[in-house]
């Protein structure tokens, strides 16, 4: 593991959670690129989406017409949710149709405590 975990960063996010960046150091690991786009809600300082067009694992998964609405990235979600819970980053992250396949990761509120008590050292 990386040592952006012992002072409270995410290398999913790469940088603090107030200040996201686009390089996904983990995502380019495991999908051979970086991701999209990064951007944090504007509304809400614990939701930030993951933004892909065309998600690797959709390309070689055929989804029946009758199930046009499944989103097969919602694997890549729960892949994501269990690196960033078991690394000290407790979250929820789901895959929703949008711009592509956007990955909504809502992270818990203590996350974003420490991330503030961290910020203001």
């Amino acid at each position: 593991m990386d040592a952006r975990f012992t002072r409270g960063k995410s290398a999913i996010l790469e940088r603090s959670l107030t200040r996201p960046k686009t390089e996904v150091t983990v995502w380019k690991a495991l999908f051979g690129k970086e991701a999209d786009k990064l951007e944090q809600a504007n509304d809400d300082d614990k939701t930030y989406y993951i933004i892909e067009k065309e998600p690797l694992i959709n390309t070689y998964i055929s989804v029946p017409k009758e199930n046009s609405t499944l989103n097969c990235a919602s694997f890549t979600a729960g892949v994501v949710e269990a690196m960033l819970t078991c690394s000290g980053f407790p979250a929820k992250v789901t895959a929703h149709w949008h711009k592509g396949t956007t990955l909504m990761i809502k992270f818990d509120e203590s996350v974003i405590a420490r991330d503030k008590v961290l910020d203001g050292r």
